[in-house]
């Protein structure tokens, strides 16, 4: 079948989905026929459900056009987060771009837990510390769903910063949450609450410079390489953040972080060594041990 972007014969959007999907396919991409619903949305500037009421319509020229340089990029692995600029997270959109990771279906796992501790009990407020926050998809969703939650956000990154301050005025925390840029602990100490954070969160790089060449294409070409490696084997920030750690919790405080296939051992050793006790590892859909939690003991 001829390129669709390139006919002009009448290619409705359903005619254009099939097309994109197989021709996805053809390339390795994963989600095929979801990836050319969104690239079509966004081309046509509409919602994705939207597609299905007018399916047998067909794009103009100029969104065909649109659509056919992001069925391009698509097609060289370019994520498709990247390319509509936004990626929904534990049911809210939050905006991407290339200076940040893009969010991910596990991480919504410390969420969860942030939201039932909170939940748990009767404080008036929670001061909480997002580290290396990137998009800002965690502390952002606790603020939004919890309103005594009070976050402080920190990257290393400006432009990840920059992101994140898009995200929390898209979803109404501004006010609720302070974005430092800072190299994990550094410089956050002006928002230091006066006896320490009651919950600490964070999704840092683990991915170990031994595992580059076996990641996606997807990922390792166009995911900063900042958010993404932490030295030879993924460790390095949770040694530096074990080190600097004890200093920002108050007593009894929870410490919640995604973790990489098989580091339990070596990352729970690093926090038992720092002073603080374990409590669980937690593991996501696919049966992954994904999450450490941790509390500081009086």
């Amino acid at each position: 079948m001829a390129n669709p972007a390139a006919n002009t014969e009448a290619w409705s959007i359903g005619r254009l989905i099939d097309w994109t999907r197989s021709h996805l396919e053809s390339k390795g991409v994963e989600d095929a026929r979801l990836c050319a619903e969104l690239l079509l949305a966004h081309a046509m500037s509409c919602q994705k459900i939207q597609l299905y009421a007018r399916y047998h319509e067909s794009p103009t020229d100029d969104q065909r056009s649109r659509f056919k340089d992001l069925v391009r990029a698509a097609a060289n692995h370019e994520p498709i987060a990247y390319l509509i600029g936004e990626r929904e997270f534990y049911s809210l959109s939050f905006i991407v771009t290339r200076d940040v990771l893009i969010p991910r279906p596990e991480t919504e796992l410390i969420v969860e837990h942030a939201l039932d501790k909170m939940k748990q009990r009767k404080d008036a407020s929670f001061n909480i510390l997002d580290v290396g926050t990137g998009s800002g998809c965690i502390g952002i969703t606790i603020a939004r769903r919890e309103p005594r939650a009070n976050v402080v956000a920190t990257d290393i990154s400006e432009g990840a910063i920059a992101v994140a301050a898009q995200n929390a005025e898209r979803h109404h925390v501004s006010d609720r949450v302070a974005l430092v840029c800072a190299d994990l602990f550094a410089n956050a100490d002006g928002h230091l609450p006066a006896d320490g954070f009651d919950l600490v969160v964070s999704n840092p790089p683990y991915v170990g410079e031994s595992e580059r060449e076996s990641l996606p294409a997807n990922v390792r070409d166009y995911e900063p390489a900042a958010a993404l490696f932490a030295g030879e084997t993924g460790l390095d920030c949770y040694r530096r953040m074990a080190d600097g750690i004890g200093g920002v919790l108050k007593p009894e405080a929870g410490v919640l972080l995604e973790i990489g296939e098989n580091q339990r051992n070596a990352v729970r050793e690093l926090f038992v060594n720092a002073g603080l006790e374990f409590i669980a590892a937690h593991r996501d859909l696919f049966g992954v041990e994904r999450m450490l939690e941790f509390k500081r003991t009086q």
